[in-house]
């Protein structure tokens, strides 16, 4: 592998991994929970009203209402890292700063 892709897929997967939480946030899955008038927040009242007004188990509402809350983990870092250096990678390759 060439020292710029190494760099460009390292750079990727860090930055995935540092702006996740972010995005989280941003949309309104907070560590102190769903916030009021978010995306978060109408995302769990549709999930609600199709479930019959729960959110269910292992939904993707409350996948991210637990990352949120307790933040990723090891197994999700992992895998939002590879999804970042997949994207950086792509995006280098499309851009042609590397073959």
């Amino acid at each position: 592998m060439e020292l710029l892709t190494f760099f460009v897929v390292a750079a990727g997967a860090g930055g995935a991994v540092v702006l996740a939480p972010i995005a989280l946030g941003a949309a309104g899955f907070t560590a102190a929970g769903i916030a009021a008038n978010s995306v978060a927040a109408g995302m769990m009242a549709s999930a609600a009203t199709a479930s019959g007004g729960g959110v269910l188990a292992g939904s993707t509402v409350a996948v991210l209402e637990l990352a949120g809350v307790a933040g990723l983990s090891g197994s999700a870092t992992a895998v939002v890292a590879g999804v970042g250096g997949a994207v950086g990678w792509l995006t280098a390759t499309a851009a042609g700063l590397i073959s």
